[in-house]
Order: structure tokens, then C-alpha cells, then sequence
């Protein structure tokens, strides 16, 4: 899976799921830019580290939910690197309250990212990886958009969307040989996982038939594949990284 000469843009790479793309992307021969919104010493910390084994990559601060500070990035990773190859929109927070507790300002923080965010960076870099011959449009979903999670409706439905979204954006790019998919990986062992209480980790995995949540290099190898040539003849697909969690 070899990526050389190919532009990867990961947004939100300064921690999590997201820096171990950005890093095994690079592992592979990619350029890779690390957005952040603002956590710029971790994103710096990501790009020596992807320096440090050899690798190329830059720090790009840019608010995914913020259509103009999304556009500057874009000059930013052009006067660097060129066009985008391959984009993985990661970014995404969490703003977790029953529905009945749930404000409209709960509601619009996480749309604005989850999904905004998604809009605003495939806008973007559209023409990019249309015109690239090997472009990659990456979304990165959730099992919690498969079943629902009590307690999070606005992140559920965010990554819900993600599914039309990419199936719809793989029939658009078709005929220029570009793709689009969607990852939804499970629970993840991420600073995310370590905030939710003991007693709700027990329940969850007690749902996995693996017996185990996702080390980050579990979703790190799917995505580089997803980035690859190898997986030129798939497009508009959902894949499951999940632990074989029914849905």
C-alpha cells in the first residue's frame, strides 16, 4: 500500500484516531498535512514524530466548521505540497445530554463540525481529488451511527448522515475514477473511550464479539488501505471496523 507522491489531508490529526492516520498515511510515503483547530503543540508533535521516522508533513490549523478558515488551509497545503490526493475527513466532537436535556445549541455545535465541518472540507478540496488520478475521499463515521447510542442523538445523527453523504458523493466522482467511502469504526481505545465510565465500558464490551475495543492501529490500516491503489474498484461503501458489533 504504498503511498508515495500522494497528498493526505487528515483533519482533526492532533490526537486520537486521527494522528495515527496521519502518522501510518505517512509510514507509507504519503505527504501528509496535520490540521488542528487549536492544539497546535500536539499538531507539532505529530509532525516531528512523522519527521523523526523519515517521513514529511506539515501543521495546518484551520476550524473545519468555519468555511473561510478551510480555504486559507487549502493555499496553505498547495504552496506546500500541490493538490490534495487524498482527503480523510476525521474531525468531530461529542456534546453528550438525553435528547430531553439537549439544547438547540447542544444540537448545532456538533452538526456545525460533524457534518459542516465535512461539507466545508470536501467543498475545498472537491476539484482536487476529482482531478487527481488517484483520488481518495475518506469519511470517518461510527458504530453509533449504525445503532444509535443513548445520549448522544446530535452525534448519531451526524454520523448517520455521513452514509447518504458518501454514497452520494462516490456516484458524483465516478466517472473521473476518483472514490468515496465511509470507515465507522467501534469503540476505540482513544482519551475518548478513557472518559466514559467503568461500569458503561463493561456493558459495552460485553456487546463486542471480539472481547476487546480497537487499538487505533486497528482503523489506522483499513483507512491506508481505503487511501491505496489496491482499493481502486471500491466506492460509496460503509466498512465496519467494529469488532463484529451488529448493527
Amino acid at each position: 500500500m504504498n503511498l508515495e507522491e500522494q497528498t493526505c489531508l487528515v483533519t482533526g490529526s492532533s490526537r486520537g484516531i486521527g494522528r495515527g492516520i496521519a502518522e501510518d498515511l505517512a509510514d507509507r510515503g504519503a505527504d501528509v498535512v496535520v490540521n488542528y483547530r487549536s492544539s497546535a503543540a500536539e499538531a507539532e508533535a505529530v509532525v516531528e514524530s512523522i519527521e523523526a521516522d523519515g517521513g514529511t508533513a506539515i501543521a495546518a490549523q484551520a476550524d473545519v466548521s468555519d468555511f473561510d478558515e478551510v480555504q486559507a488551509m487549502r493555499e496553505e497545503v498547495v504552496d506546500a505540497f500541490g493538490p490534495v490526493d487524498v482527503l480523510v475527513n476525521n474531525a468531530g466532537i461529542t456534546v453528550d445530554k438525553k435528547f430531553e436535556n439537549m439544547t438547540r445549541e447542544d444540537w448545532d455545535a456538533v452538526i456545525d463540525v460533524n457534518l459542516g465541518g465535512v461539507y466545508n472540507c470536501t467543498k475545498t478540496f472537491f476539484d482536487d481529488i476529482k482531478e487527481s488520478r488517484h483520488g481518495r475521499l475518506i469519511n470517518i463515521s461510527s458504530v453509533v451511527g449504525q445503532q444509535g447510542n443513548y445520549g448522544q442523538a446530535n452525534y448519531a445523527t451526524t454520523k448517520s448522515g455521513l452514509f447518504g453523504f458518501t454514497r452520494t458523493i462516490a456516484l458524483e466522482m465516478a466517472s473521473s475514477g476518483s472514490t468515496a467511502n465511509c470507515i465507522a469504526p467501534g469503540f476505540v481505545e482513544t482519551d475518548m473511550l478513557e472518559e466514559v465510565p467503568e461500569r458503561v465500558q463493561e456493558k459495552i464490551l460485553r456487546e463486542i464479539p471480539l472481547d476487546r475495543f480497537a487499538t487505533v492501529e486497528d482503523i489506522c490500516g483499513i483507512v491506508s488501505f481505503v487511501a491505496s491503489e489496491e482499493s481502486s474498484y471500491m466506492t460509496g461503501q460503509v466498512i465496519g471496523v467494529n469488532g463484529g458489533m451488529e448493527w
